[in-house]
């Protein structure tokens, strides 16, 4: 029993460090795309990645006041050191897997659906950072080889900032930027983009 509890001291003295992260992914071969990844940092760093293999992630900084609400919900769920699976029986809504990495401490659980409110806080966090990092990943695409699907990219991270959805919402300002002082797109993605920037840097309360 006493080494017992003193493994989980070492454990928790370690999980307590400050070069902690998180990870989460998502497999589902229905969905698009079928399996993607985020890993965070205890500072706000980011990456994302569609594939496990992919060796140059989108990299972003999430501010100071979302990191610290994220990783306040990780301490609410003990690192992931219990199991988060509802007994319910439900619809495959693709495999989640939260994993708590610190020096040589590792903690995880998987599961298709749970019913703990920290824990749905928490995925629905990484599902706006994934969906944030595709639609930048889009506009870079477009704003590159497709002058005429900028607009459309545009449009859907307008959306996005509508329903309160975009994470790391400075991750697009250069790009923003870029666009809106580019006169070889049309003057209306000039002027969204231009009009988003200014949101991002006077965000509303």
């Amino acid at each position: 029993m006493k080494r017992a509890w003193a493994c989980l001291l070492v454990w928790a003295a370690v999980a307590f460090a400050g070069d902690g992260s998180v990870f989460f992914s998502r497999t589902f071969p229905e969905s698009v795309p079928p399996y993607f990844e985020v890993r965070l940092d205890k500072a706000g760093a980011g990456e994302y990645r569609a594939t496990a293999d992919d060796q140059f992630p989108m990299k972003f900084q999430l501010p100071e006041e979302e990191t610290a609400a994220v990783w306040a919900l990780v301490g609410k769920l003990d690192y992931f050191r219990h199991p988060l699976e509802s007994p319910a029986k439900v619809a495959f809504m693709g495999t989640k897997l939260l994993r708590y990495e610190s020096g040589g401490a590792r903690s995880e659980t998987r599961f298709n659906f749970t019913e703990d409110a920290a824990a749905r806080a928490l995925v629905e966090y990484f599902d706006r950072m994934a969906e944030s990092a595709e639609i930048h990943i889009d506009l870079e695409r477009a704003a590159k080889y497709d002058h005429l699907g900028v607009m459309k990219a545009l449009n859907e991270l307008a959306a996005a900032m509508e329903d309160r959805r975009v994470a790391a919402a400075g991750q697009f300002l250069p790009l923003l930027d870029r666009i809106a002082a580019n006169e070889n797109f049309m003057h209306t993605a000039r002027a969204l983009a231009a009009d988003m920037a200014d949101a991002i840097r006077k965000p509303r309360k």
